[in-house]
């Protein structure tokens, strides 16, 4: 169990720290978006939806590693104030009622909308650039699986703290 926790880990780590790197082409395309765009008057083209995409793989991406951390929004008006194993009872609940189905759900999903995207070629006509949309559509997809893969393992941690047993890299 402790070797598969660790994979799980290290995919959503590797996986968050390639994605965080996107935050400097990022700002370099808007960097020149702007100079292009109130210097040169010039706005490109292609600006808008880059932006846009790269942002939002960015964010997509970093689902998983926020969960893994410890890093996401939680309401813990009381969660803070109980103990570990109830923690886990509350962490359980919410991964095995909501965020696996959920997370599954829009995995497969997305999955039917890339393979749609690819087929017809679609784009998403916002802008003159309009490039096809299926590999925005892919990573979507991916971002969802990763989320999923790092509740199981979420899962899986608060399942050993219910039986007593000390999960590996436990961020509590």
């Amino acid at each position: 169990m402790h070797s598969l926790l660790k994979l799980l880990d290290r995919i959503t780590a590797t996986s968050g720290a390639l994605v965080a790197w996107l935050v400097i082409p990022l700002i370099a395309a808007l960097c020149y978006e702007v100079f292009s765009r109130y210097v040169l008057d010039a706005p490109t083209l292609w600006a808008f939806e880059v932006g846009y995409m790269v942002m939002g793989t960015h964010f997509l991406i970093g689902m998983a590693y926020a969960l893994r951390t410890g890093d996401h929004v939680r309401v813990d008006f009381f969660y803070g104030h109980v103990s570990a194993k109830k923690q886990a009872v509350i962490d359980t609940f919410t991964y095995f009622v909501l965020l696996l189905p959920v997370a599954g759900w829009l995995t497969l999903g997305f999955w039917v909308k890339v393979t749609k995207a690819y087929a017809s070629h679609e784009r998403p006509g916002m802008s003159a650039f309009n490039p096809v949309i299926w590999p925005f559509r892919l990573v979507m997809c991916t971002a969802f699986a990763l989320l999923f893969l790092q509740a199981l393992a979420q899962l899986i941690r608060c399942v050993m703290v219910l039986t007593g047993r000390t999960p590996p890299g436990d961020e509590r």
